[in-house]
């Protein structure tokens, strides 16, 4: 015989969070992704500098990797 009880559990919700907790999570995500997509056209910025490149290639390409980066971090960030 089976036992009745062995029903799965619902699932308790999520606890609410504080607005203030929500508000310094989320702005510091926004900050972090600025540092990121600025170290990345900074650096694409002085490396075409260095090179003495005409057109900047590496600003470019930075600054689409560090935004595509920044992207990832914070997906990965709010999935937590």
């Amino acid at each position: 015989m089976e036992n009745q009880n062995n029903q799965p559990k619902p699932k308790p919700d999520h606890e609410k969070r504080p607005p203030l907790e929500s508000y310094a999570r989320y702005s510091s995500l926004a900050f972090q992704m600025f540092a990121i997509i600025g170290i990345g056209i900074f650096g694409g910025f002085k490396l075409d500098e260095w090179l003495k490149i005409g057109f900047p290639v590496f600003t470019v390409l930075l600054s689409i990797l560090s935004v595509a980066a920044a992207i990832y971090i914070a997906i990965k960030d709010l999935i937590k």
